[in-house]
């Protein structure tokens, strides 16, 4: 298979043995290939099967790869690509609106029928994309009928025709052609950049968050959304947190979670209250994350990325150094954390100054 097409054995290389090898990836390919900076990879997701995986691209294009099914392995063949966004520019507060994939979002592929539905967005626009597989027919062979009463008429009164010679083309499936349609552009509701998209449970409406707000959508209506969460203050000089993740339960439509940069989890229920203003539960690490000693705690603890487990049990968090698994039943501490690049802590001090300690890490999970 060629490198340009598997994503994932760029990054996993089996071996005799049962150890792993891994190896950093950003581009859709090999360090060999030439690239630009637009092919560099800004988000991934799975969908709820695993057999597909979504990349964007900071050049707005989505690559889709299909996993070998009955096969042991981890090479991902290339399913579908195409162009989710383009670069925009705000007229009325002139700024520039990039391209780049902030986040895909996938429906649930049980409701879907044979079709698959994905939620992509980046700084400012949301959009709601049809992926539908038509199959692709090929004149494979032609079939001998050798009848003398056909459609009707006997082939005996038209000697000038040899009814033997009669063939009829035999169309043959091939693999199928997959299609890219937009149907929702879903725009115009926030002021800072998107960071979060995250379909409900009931395959009706989603959230998107920036930095200070949280909006409910409605999968078919786009010119309205409402706001959830609000944590704009009445002075800009009192802010003192801004959210950096938000999530929906994957089985109570009326419970979602989202993360803020001091590195908490607030667990929030929309039946309360229209806006969720107070949290039902908060989720603070109590053991690594109070070490204010250190310059860089605040901005290493950031959580960039929050997802839950198809359970609902159990939230997953990212932060620049770590990956924590939290017990919705436990709010104070992770029942497990994973050091993800700890070599790096002795040098958070270039990485600062080169502005690397600002990037934002996400994860896809399938579980």
């Amino acid at each position: 298979m060629s490198s340009r097409h598997s994503i994932l054995s760029g990054i996993r290389n089996n071996s005799s043995s049962t150890d792993l090898n891994w190896s950093f990836v950003q581009v859709k390919g090999t360090l060999e290939d030439e690239f630009s900076d637009a092919d560099l990879i800004s988000c991934v997701e799975f969908n709820s099967t695993g057999q597909l995986l979504a990349c964007g691209d900071k050049g707005g294009r989505i690559v889709i790869f299909q996993g070998n099914e009955g096969k042991k392995t981890t090479e991902y063949d290339l399913y579908s690509t195409f162009q989710s966004h383009e670069a925009e520019f705000d007229y009325l507060k002139s700024l520039e609106i990039e391209e780049k994939i902030n986040k895909i979002c996938w429906l649930d592929e049980s409701k879907t029928a044979a079709n698959h539905f994905m939620l992509t967005t980046n700084d400012k626009t949301i959009k709601l994309w049809k992926l539908s597989e038509k199959d692709k027919r090929i004149d494979d062979s032609f079939s001998n009928i050798n009848r003398n009463f056909i459609g009707g008429c006997d082939t005996t009164e038209y000697p000038e025709f040899d009814h033997t010679e009669l063939r009829v083309p035999k169309m043959m499936a091939t693999e199928p052609t997959i299609r890219s349609n937009l149907r929702r552009i879903f725009s115009n509701a926030h002021s800072f950049h998107i960071n979060s998209v995250s379909i409900n449970s009931d395959q009706e409406t989603f959230i998107s968050s920036d930095e200070l707000r949280i909006n409910l959508w409605n999968l078919d209506i786009t010119n309205e959304s409402f706001v959830i969460v609000d944590i704009k203050p009445s002075n800009m000089a009192d802010l003192s947190e801004v959210i950096s993740a938000a999530e929906f339960h994957p089985q109570h439509c009326n419970i979602f979670a989202y993360s803020t940069s001091k590195g908490s989890i607030k667990l929030c229920d929309m039946r309360e209250a229209a806006l969720c203003d107070h949290y039902s539960k908060i989720f603070r690490d109590t053991i690594n994350g109070s070490d204010n000693s250190n310059f860089f705690h605040e901005l290493i603890t950031v959580i960039s990325d929050l997802k839950f487990t198809n359970s609902g049990r159990y939230m997953i968090t990212r932060d620049y150094m770590t990956v924590n698994v939290w017990d919705l039943n436990m709010e104070r501490n992770p029942i497990e954390t994973y050091e993800v690049h700890e070599y790096l802590r002795g040098r958070l001090g270039t990485l600062y100054e080169n502005e690397y300690i600002f990037d934002k890490f996400e994860f896809s999970l399938i579980i």
